[in-house]
């Protein structure tokens, strides 16, 4: 055989060179494998090589950061890709070879077929809505660069930021509550001194201004001019009862035609002082007023008590003149001389009367006059003092003479009371017989309105309690007096009916308008069950095709007629807001219902058989009716017939797909 050429050797030596390097090459690269499912003992798996530098750290950190926040366990483990398994699966076998439990999580991300999965129990105080916006706005966009890292430390401190977000530690919101009560109460006892002193100096103002002058008024505070209304309601009272005492006088001294001026001034006091009381009373009733209502009341009562008083001050200066008592004083010190005579000539009778009515009644029946007669004499000698002072004036030379007018208006003034005095001891008997007479009458209508109080009960509430209650202690009491202290039985016996009587209206006009609310919630329930009985029926024989809308009406309605018929004895007004929103989203649940099933028909070639009927009434459950959710996740289809159990499983996610 002839040997080869040196070119041929050259070639065959060429092919083998090339063959050992690639040999070489092939034995030294790196060769991709699948990683099953497994067991992992840290947070942070990198079987793929995916971290590079301080990536694995960061990652970890921002892991331990969560752990260290709320207690939640983050598992990443990066992979070349899931061995095969479907990411749900391979993330479902790998946590339940790491038992992980409720606080532990799992991201899963295979690098070469770029898929991912996040699986584990929602934490607390992250809804889904929150979770879903992560995944898709950070995790995914992340992945989708290849930005491993920033996956990992995204879904951690994703996590992190939503669940300090969901709720405040208690120690914080103890801090922040003593802030608030110090600051609070610092506030309070700082405001308080600051309304008494600008209170204070409102009032000040409102007494400074001018009656008339409505639009200053109308500046202040309501504040100030209630206390301002108050206070000129009481001086103007005092003024018109101390100037009738003095105008009854003057008129008995001068007549009527000269005091006409005083007594028209007089009678404008009491028109002015009535409308002003008036005004008082409709602001201190319980038909609440607006500000402004209150405000322009307010204005109004002073303007009106302002007035008067002026009208009566105007007249001052004329009545004293008129009143000179100097000038017939010598014949008016005459005649207070002969009344005092006549009052101490009734001393004595007025004196056995009360001696009589001592050994009749009990002290306190004679407790308002028991010691009239001994201020009678109190007063008669004030008055002798005062006309021996009159007298001992009018000897005193010309201009020296006007202590004899004080004197003789001190003397007018006791001998008035002392003639008070005595016509009370003198009357009491015939008060006191009076009031026994009419008890036994006022006594039998109180008795019968407290029995129909107790057949008001039920509709009276705590005004109608309270009144029977205290008519009932009046009864008693008054019965148990009716002998000894008539006077104060019968006051307490008509007072007591009267309270009782305005109680039992107000129960009585209760009573017609719950009967009425009675009759219109039983006519309600009626109505609401039966729309839901109709409802209810289409929903149950027509549910394969059904969604959740008319299944929600009808459930609010369910739970509606629950709560009225609950409610119908404690609160039946309530309880018909309940029954007639019932009936009304059971009407819609109908409704609903009905167009569910006219549009599942529309959707379907009319068939007629058996099967299209079984799926209508629920008995056979389209898979297709569950959407994307099971179908394909499960990789199931077409019918299957429906068992006892739920829908699904605990809230726990489980969710991923392709980046």
């Amino acid at each position: 055989m002839p040997l080869p050429s040196n070119r041929t050797v050259r070639r065959y030596a060429r092919l083998v060179v090339s063959a050992l390097l690639i040999c070489v090459a092939l034995l030294g690269a790196p060769i991709a494998t699948a990683e099953p499912p497994t067991r992992l003992d840290t947070y942070v798996v990198d079987e793929a090589k995916a971290l590079e530098g301080d990536q694995p750290d960061r990652v970890r950190s921002a892991v331990d950061q969560l752990y260290a926040d709320h207690q939640t366990r983050l598992w990443i483990v990066y992979v070349h890709d899931f061995a095969g398994l479907d990411p749900e699966t391979w993330a479902s076998r790998t946590a339940a070879q790491s038992r992980l439990g409720d606080r532990d999580l799992l991201l899963a991300v295979a690098i070469e077929p770029r898929e991912y999965w996040f699986y584990g129990a929602v934490p607390e105080g992250v809804s889904d809505g929150e979770l879903d916006d992560l995944l898709i706005r950070e995790v995914e966009p992340a992945l989708r660069d290849n930005r491993w890292a920033d996956a990992g430390i995204a879904t951690a401190d994703g996590l992190n930021s939503a669940m300090r977000v969901s709720g405040v530690s208690g120690r914080t919101l103890l801090v922040l509550v003593l802030l608030v009560v110090l600051v609070v109460g610092a506030l309070v006892l700082y405001s308080r001194k600051r309304r008494r002193d600008r209170a204070r100096a409102e009032l000040a103002a409102a007494r400074n201004l001018d009656p008339d002058n409505s639009v200053a008024l109308a500046a202040l505070p309501v504040e100030a001019l209630q206390a301002r209304s108050r206070e000129a309601l009481v001086e103007l009272d005092n003024a018109i009862r101390t100037s009738a005492d003095e105008l009854e006088l003057a008129t008995g001294e001068f007549g009527t035609t000269a005091t006409t001026p005083f007594t028209t001034a007089l009678d404008h006091a009491k028109t002015a002082a009535a409308r002003a009381f008036q005004i008082r009373q409709r602001l201190d009733d319980d038909l609440p007023e607006t500000p402004d209502e209150q405000r322009a009341l307010l204005v109004e009562l002073i303007g009106v008590v302002g007035r008067a008083d002026r009208e009566l001050d105007s007249r001052v200066d004329e009545f004293d003149a008129m009143r000179d008592l100097l000038i017939n004083a010598p014949a008016r010190l005459d005649a207070l001389t002969r009344d005092l005579v006549e009052l101490t000539g009734r001393i004595p009778g007025s004196e056995a009367e009360a001696t009589r009515l001592t050994a009749a009644h009990p002290a306190t029946v004679l407790a308002p006059i028991h010691d009239n007669v001994a201020m009678a004499r109190e007063r008669i000698t004030f008055a002798e003092q005062n006309i021996d002072a009159g007298r001992g004036a009018l000897a005193l030379p010309v201009g020296q003479q006007g202590g004899a007018v004080a004197a003789i208006r001190a003397a007018e003034a006791a001998v008035g009371q002392a003639r008070t005095l005595l016509d009370a001891v003198d009357n009491a008997a015939t008060n006191i017989q009076q009031a026994r007479d009419g008890l036994p009458a006022a006594l039998d209508e109180l008795r019968e309105d407290i029995a129909a109080a107790d057949a008001l009960a039920s509709f009276g509430g705590p005004e109608l309690a309270a009144a029977r209650t205290a008519a009932q202690h009046a009864l008693d009491a008054a019965s148990a007096a009716a002998q000894s202290d008539p006077l104060d039985a019968y006051h307490d016996a008509i007072a007591a009916d009267g309270e009782l009587d305005r109680a039992i209206a107000a129960a009585t006009d209760r009573k017609l308008a719950a009967e009425d609310l009675r009759r219109r919630l039983d006519r309600a329930l009626t109505d609401a069950r039966a729309r839901i009985g109709a409802a209810g029926d289409f929903i149950t024989t027509r549910r394969g095709v059904i969604d959740a809308d008319a299944r929600t009406r009808l459930s609010e309605a369910q739970r509606n007629l629950d709560a009225a018929q609950q409610l119908g004895t404690t609160d039946p007004a309530q309880a018909l807001t309940h029954a007639q929103a019932a009936a009304d989203l059971a009407g819609r649940a109908l409704q609903e219902a009905q167009a569910g099933v006219r549009a599942w028909e529309s959707s379907r070639t009319p068939s007629g058989s058996a099967q299209a009927g079984a799926i209508l009434g629920g008995i056979l459950i389209d898979g297709l009716l569950r959407g994307a959710a099971t179908g394909a996740r499960h990789g199931s289809g077409g019918f299957r017939a429906g068992s006892y159990g739920g829908s699904g499983g605990s809230r726990r996610v489980s969710r991923g797909g392709r980046f």
